[in-house]
């Protein structure tokens, strides 16, 4: 026991000084160290407006009116599906800025629905890729439900998607 006091007695000084040294670099501001957490800083994904219905109504809006508009019957010729295929994508990969903008309260839900939309937009997208009006048609549905299931939980039941 006595030894082991010792080497402890004998660090303590080292950590000390290691703690006051890395304090006065604080203290002083180092450039090149806040330099350093501003890049790192800047490379974080981060929401442009944190308005959640700004988001929705300029962002996702109107992808989901023109895919609406495309999926209520089957495309008849390769623009229509260039065109399907563009708006399932975007919103797809939209479903990942969701991600970050998981709320406080009931997180966890948020980011199940939220990859959920994303999955089913990427159904979407590969079916649309194979101009597979079907399997493109039942994935659209299918994303509509999880929007919708999200819209129910976290927007009081407003904004529900219709096919």
């Amino acid at each position: 026991m006595i030894k082991a006091s010792k080497t402890i007695t004998r660090g303590a000084p080292f950590v000390v000084i290691s703690l006051a040294a890395f304090g006065w670099v604080l203290a002083i501001g180092d450039s090149s160290v806040g330099s350093q957490d501003a890049k790192f800083v800047a490379r974080i994904p981060r929401p442009v407006d944190d308005d959640m219905h700004h988001f929705m109504e300029y962002v996702f809006e109107p992808n989901y009116k023109r895919l609406k508009a495309g999926m209520a019957d089957e495309p008849k010729d390769k623009k229509a599906w260039k065109a399907i295929k563009g708006d399932a994508l975007t919103l797809a990969e939209c479903a990942n800025l969701l991600l970050m903008r998981a709320l406080d309260e009931n997180a966890d839900e948020w980011r199940r629905l939220s990859v959920a939309v994303r999955a089913h937009g990427s159904e979407l997208y590969q079916a649309a890729r194979k101009s597979d009006y079907t399997v493109a048609h039942k994935a659209y549905l299918n994303m509509l439900k999880k929007c919708n299931t999200c819209h129910t939980q976290f927007a009081d039941g407003e904004h529900q998607l219709r096919p």
